[in-house]
């Protein structure tokens, strides 16, 4: 199987990594900057994002604009490892591609001009851009660092096409990762992006001391409005008990590994928000669609007060105290249902 994956960060190159460990698979890693491409080439491994992980003997690197449609002609498969702002350039690249295409990115998109006046999760921004792809995504909680030494992981296969995610399982599906296939979409998409909001959320309250009974209940009451948001625009709600929902806010509500988490920590520690993402040197997801989640979730009136909370102080408007005193201040309600 020849593999092509779309950007050499630490999820894009952790990804390539596990698939060139397959006997039989053919994998390439394409990098927009041709100087980390030659260092890669010279060095077999991504100093900047995934130091000590040596690259495969199977896993060949390129690089540069002029060698993009050289590097995605003759795919079986390609993987976008950009992040949500650049997925749609991406896409509209990939418009002839008659290959199954699959995307890693978690969030929503940036409202475009003319558009509804809120982001689009990432199989809405296929559907405006390239709507003839048969596309779909890879998610789950996964960490880069992990899944490129081989450690076990589970990730979700979803889209709407069985082609794509028999061939992201055939990719990827191995003895230390493992791929279930999910034909909800949109469930995994909410998922992957609600939640990286919500460990904004838990970093905070493990920066500020709380708790660990404090940060149970912000998980918790975070998998519900995951949960209402979700179901609002069409999932199941069974899959926020899965991989992408579930899985995925623990492992990036409490992990060490996770950015979004730091950079709660490090808001309760006084930094400002730019001090915080410049000292991270990754691209930290919640940060970015933090507003852009809160945004849909108005606009079809459903109630997201964690999620509130971490745009108010990202924005500014709250600071990290005020912020947790905002949630526990809220009129008691009963608990059940979403």
């Amino acid at each position: 199987m020849r593999i092509v994956v779309l950007g050499a960060g630490a999820w894009g190159t952790a990804v390539a990594v596990s698939a060139a460990r397959h006997a039989g698979h053919a994998v390439a890693l394409w990098a927009r900057d041709p100087s980390q491409t030659q260092a890669m080439q010279a060095q077999r491994e991504n100093a900047r994002y995934l130091p000590g992980i040596p690259l495969p003997p199977a896993l060949t690197v390129t690089g540069g604009e002029a060698t993009f449609d050289a590097a995605v002609a003759g795919a079986d498969l390609v993987v976008i490892g950009a992040p949500m702002a650049a997925l749609r350039g991406m896409l509209m690249r990939l418009r002839q591609q008659a290959a199954p295409v699959a995307w890693l990115c978690k969030g929503f998109e940036l409202p475009q001009a003319g558009g509804p006046g809120w982001g689009l999760m990432a199989h809405e921004v296929q559907a405006d851009a390239a709507p003839g792809l048969q596309a779909g995504v890879l998610s789950g909680p996964s960490f880069a660092q992990e899944v490129a030494r081989g450690q076990p992981t589970a990730l979700v296969a979803a889209s709407h096409h069985a082609a794509v995610r028999d061939a992201l399982v055939a990719a990827f599906h191995s003895s230390s990762l493992r791929v279930y296939a999910n034909e909800d979409i949109v469930g995994v998409e909410v998922g992957g992006a609600v939640k990286n909001v919500l460990a904004i959320a838990t970093g905070l309250c493990d920066g500020l001391a709380l708790g660990l009974n404090a940060r149970a209940a912000l998980i918790t009451r975070g998998l519900a409005e995951m949960t209402r948001l979700g179901i609002a625009l069409g999932a199941r709600p069974d899959t926020f008990m899965g991989l992408s929902g579930l899985g995925d806010l623990v492992l990036t509500a409490t992990g060490d590994l996770s950015r979004n988490r730091r950079v709660g920590q490090l808001l309760a520690q006084g930094l400002s928000l730019q001090q915080a993402v410049d000292s991270l040197g990754h691209v930290a997801e919640g940060v970015y669609s933090a507003r852009t989640v809160v945004q849909r979730a108005r606009a079809l009136g459903v109630e997201m007060p964690i999620s509130e909370g971490v745009v108010a102080l990202l924005e500014g408007h709250l600071r990290p105290a005020e912020a947790v005193s905002a949630l526990m201040e809220r009129d008691p309600k009963q608990e059940g249902g979403f």
